[in-house]
């Protein structure tokens, strides 16, 4: 049997070339989800210059730190639907949007708590257990991201919920919605903080074990 003329192996016609699998596009870090993750956390001075206007006490002054506070937090719904829908996830999002939020949270109950108006145990709890997941997650990005769970976010939305309510300038009728909140959110911010910490050894074992170090 004769052999296929140059011309037609040069037009690909043998069925020894492999086929070729063109590469997936990287995803540009600089891209609208993270900006979208950085913006609030520029919002985040602005937010606490505004809370401490008058001592905290000016009532116009405190539904605009209130309304500051709601926009940066409606970012960290925002980007995270802007990266699924767009395929924008990277590992840059997902370590830089829970510093965001942590950044605006605790702003927010540091600034309530020099103001008197949150006790300091509260805000140092949830202190305590945001920087500790912070921190497991440089302790196992060798091995990979923790992305934010359900858990997770549902402790933030309820945090948010709670700042809001201490936040607005309510009578004081309104301190038993306050306290059962911020209530919610204390026990939410621990039980996620225990999973984070179980998933976290998981992965870093599991890391371990694949690069055998």
């Amino acid at each position: 049997m004769s052999a296929l003329p140059s011309d037609a192996a040069d037009e690909g016609l043998t069925h020894d070339a492999p086929a070729q699998v063109p590469e997936p596009t990287p995803v540009p870090t600089l891209n609208v989800a993270n900006l979208l993750t950085l913006s609030r956390l520029v919002l985040v001075p602005l937010f606490v210059a505004a809370l401490f206007v008058g001592d905290g006490h000016d009532t116009t002054w405190r539904v605009l730190a209130t309304g500051l506070f709601a926009i940066a937090s409606a970012t960290d719904q925002l980007d995270g639907w802007v990266a699924r829908k767009y395929g924008l996830i990277t590992d840059f999002g997902k370590i830089a949007d829970p510093i965001a939020d942590k950044a605006l949270t605790g702003a927010a109950l540091v600034g309530l708590s020099v103001l008197g108006e949150l006790g300091w145990w509260v805000t140092i709890v949830i202190a305590v257990r945001e920087i500790g997941v912070t921190l497991l997650r440089f302790w196992v990005i060798r091995h990979g991201v923790i992305p934010a769970s359900r858990g997770g976010k549902a402790k933030t939305m309820a945090q948010i919920a709670a700042i809001v309510a201490y936040l607005l300038p309510l009578p004081a009728g309104a301190d038993p919605v306050r306290w059962s909140l911020m209530g919610l959110a204390l026990v939410l911010t621990v039980v996620t903080g225990v999973d984070y910490l179980v998933r976290a050894i998981r992965l870093r074992a599991a890391g371990r074990r694949v690069t055998g170090s």
